[in-house]
């Protein structure tokens, strides 16, 4: 929620929608990509790269959440993104 409410008002500051300068939405993004990621490096750097794809790429219904307003559309698409991350770790650690 902290998350939501700093960008919507550096959104409302700024005047620009998702500015640069707000990286909390990629922390909380990133994050939740780890949540059951064991501790081995290669795991971290997958899921960074996956988590940087599906952020740049926005497929689905993760571009439309970019559209909420305020804060809740700049933190949303990265939380999304970092949850389709987390289920393709998850797939990745049952296949090998």
């Amino acid at each position: 929620m902290l998350a939501v409410w700093s960008s919507g008002m550096i959104e409302k500051q700024t005047g620009i929608h998702d500015p640069s300068v707000v990286v909390i939405d990629e922390v909380a993004g990133m994050w939740c990509s780890l949540l059951t990621v064991p501790h081995i490096p290669w795991y971290y750097v997958s899921a960074f790269i996956i988590f940087r794809l599906m952020d740049i790429a926005k497929p689905g219904p993760i571009r439309r959440l970019q559209q909420w307003p305020g804060g809740w559309g700049i933190v949303m698409d990265d939380l999304a993104a970092g949850v389709a991350t987390l289920a393709i770790m998850i797939a990745l650690r049952l296949v090998l």
